[in-house]
Order: structure tokens, then C-alpha cells, then sequence
């Protein structure tokens, strides 16, 4: 063998043993970072969050952008959120929450063909424990890549948590409005009411606002806000609650 190809084979294997080494530091990542998840989430079985991913993005935009404006979120029991915001969210987020194991595998496929028609990724089909996960732990960046980890971190919740609970960490943490987060910061800002006072054309209205709450907070009278709250309101009395 010439000293060339002598040389040629040891970069080859010098190459090959790098790539390993790099794909078994990527492996041990990610299995360390679904570990974390996993203990974190059985430990908020118990604790409240005091944050989430989304509101630590929040808090670090608005002190660039809004130094003016801060973080408002005052966490209350599930008992201390008005019935009528739990049924109307599930009205409106995901009306077959209490039965499903955290995703709608109709939902998703509707998505996916969506997506394909646009040609990005503009819906996904989330269901509120899928919602949950991506406050919790995620980003606001649409990929399929980080789909994969919601759907991973959906099912940790629906193992380690039932549904009840799972409710509760989602109406305290979920966003409604610039820095607004949780049921009861929403009840003050936009009705200056407790959360627990919250009626049914407020909830039903506090529902739509879910996919686009920044919008709708600039754009209160939008028609749209109004047409699909009142849709909202007459489904709300067949919405199931978590016991």
C-alpha cells in the first residue's frame, strides 16, 4: 500500500470517528434534553410553573422593545377560574379535550395538508395539551422539527398529569394579549374582573382571541371577534369539563 493511500485511509477513518463522536454527543443531547421534560413536568404535578418558555421570551422582548410594559400573571386554582372560560375555551381550542389522549390525529392530517397547498407551515392542528407544551417548553417558531418535540412532551403530560391538572397549568400560562398571561391577568386587563367573575360573553369573547391574542388586543372591535364569539357562546353548554 503507498503511503497516499496509507493516508487516505486514516483521514477516511479519522472523518468516520468524528462524525460518530458528533452523533453520539447529538444523541446523549437530545435524550438528556427529553429527561429534563420529562422530571420537569413531574415535578410541575405538584408545583406551579412560576414561568414558561413563551413568557421568558416575552420578558426579554419587551425589555428591548417595551420597556414600559412587563409580564402580568397572577396564577388561581382551578376551582377560582370561571366555568364558563373553561367551556368556552374548549368550545373553542379543542371540544374533545376531556376523551383525547393530547392529540387529534384528524386535526393534524388537515394540517399537514394545508401546509402542503400553501407551501409553509401555517396551521397544526394543536390540541390544548399540545398548546401547553409549546408554552411550557418551545418556541413560537413553526417547523416540523419542533412539531416532533411538542408531540414527545404532549404525551409526557397526558402520562404524568390528568387532565384536570393539565387544564390548570394551560389556563394560568396560556397568552392573551402583550405580556398579558393567564386567566386571571386577562380577566383584569381586558374586564377588570376576577377571573372567577369572567361571564359567558366575556369567556366566549377571551376564547377567540387564543390563536392571535396580541392581535386581538390592538383590534378589540374587530367584527370577526364579535361573529365568532357568539358561535363560542352557543356551543359552550355542550363543552365537557375535566372532573
Amino acid at each position: 500500500m503507498t503511503r497516499a493511500k496509507r493516508r487516505t485511509g486514516r483521514t477516511g477513518k479519522g472523518i468516520a470517528g468524528w462524525a460518530f463522536y458528533a452523533a453520539a454527543v447529538c444523541a446523549f443531547a437530545w435524550v438528556a434534553t427529553q429527561a429534563y421534560f420529562f422530571a420537569q413536568i413531574a415535578v410541575w404535578n405538584v408545583v406551579n410553573p412560576r414561568s414558561t418558555a413563551f413568557m421568558r421570551a416575552d420578558a426579554w422582548r419587551l425589555a428591548q422593545d417595551r420597556p414600559d410594559v412587563s409580564i402580568e400573571r397572577e396564577w388561581v386554582p382551578y376551582d377560582r377560574i370561571s366555568r364558563n372560560l373553561k367551556r368556552a375555551i374548549i368550545a373553542s381550542e379543542d371540544a374533545n379535550f376531556v376523551n383525547n389522549n393530547g392529540y387529534e390525529t384528524d386535526a393534524i392530517l388537515q394540517a399537514w395538508e394545508k401546509n402542503k397547498a400553501r407551501g409553509k407551515i401555517v396551521a397544526g392542528g394543536s390540541t390544548i395539551t399540545q398548546q401547553l407544551a409549546r408554552n411550557l417548553f418551545l418556541s413560537r417558531q413553526k417547523s416540523y422539527i419542533r412539531k416532533g418535540q411538542e408531540l414527545i412532551v404532549t404525551w409526557m403530560l397526558e402520562t404524568l398529569m390528568d387532565k384536570e391538572r393539565i387544564f390548570e397549568l394551560y389556563l394560568n400560562s396560556v397568552e392573551w394579549g402583550n405580556g398579558v398571561y393567564g386567566a386571571q391577568a386577562a380577566a383584569r386587563y381586558y374586564y377588570r374582573c376576577s377571573a372567577a367573575q369572567l361571564t359567558a360573553w366575556q369567556s366566549a369573547r377571551l376564547a377567540v382571541m387564543l390563536p392571535r391574542p396580541k392581535y386581538f388586543d390592538q383590534h378589540r372591535s374587530s367584527p370577526y371577534l364579535a361573529q365568532r364569539a357568539a358561535v363560542i357562546a352557543r356551543r359552550m353548554g355542550a363543552a365537557e369539563l375535566p372532573r
